[in-house]
């Protein structure tokens, strides 16, 4: 009797998985493919599909909370407090633009599907690494403390999108971003002279 369900179990992970890594791929090349699609390349049926995702904002919304969860994950791996805090942000721009140059076309589409204030609050599963790195750097006198924490966070990420979109208008080569962004960063956190 528990096998049965157990199966069943393994079979809806399975296909939970194959939907959202063809989905991230699709939403990934910056597409807007229909739910057909996204089953199709998935390898299951649209019943499938729909009984895991009832709309496509859901399933955008599980895409984005994949790859912030694998985003998180990568940041943990970078033990950041084992350096000063100005060489530990130079180590995680350069480290996580990679997955931010991946994920920039779902950022795009996610934008436009889910709104900002959605998108934002996905990010807060990886806030926190930002906020004790730049709230360290304060205590280490390395970045500015005339300015709110709140206020360095927001400013990092704007900076990071707008290398995103650069890219993806073609106006900054994505192997030159994260030169860009480190010196940009290191720039604006700075404390005053």
């Amino acid at each position: 009797m528990t096998t049965q369900p157990t199966r069943r179990r393994a079979d809806a992970e399975r296909n939970i998985a194959s939907i959202l890594t063809a989905a991230g791929e699709m939403f990934g090349r910056g597409g807007t493919p229909a739910m057909g699609e996204v089953a199709t390349a998935a390898g299951v049926r649209r019943a499938t599909l729909y009984a895991h995702f009832p709309s496509r904002e859901d399933l955008i919304d599980a895409v984005v909370e994949r790859a912030m969860v694998e985003t998180d994950a990568d940041l943990t791996a970078l033990h950041l407090e084992r350096d000063a805090a100005d060489v530990a942000l130079t180590r995680l721009v350069r480290t996580s633009w990679p997955a931010l140059d991946r994920h920039r076309r779902l950022r795009a589409v996610a934008l436009a599907e889910i709104g900002a204030e959605r998108l934002r609050r996905h990010h807060d599963r990886t806030l926190h690494h930002l906020e004790q790195l730049i709230g360290r750097g304060q205590s280490e006198g390395r970045f500015r403390t005339d300015l709110p924490l709140d206020w360095l966070i927001t400013t990092f990420y704007a900076v990071l999108h707008a290398a995103a979109d650069e890219a993806d208008a073609g106006r900054v080569a994505p192997t030159d971003a994260p030169d860009l962004l480190v010196t940009t960063v290191l720039s604006l956190l700075a404390p005053p002279e």
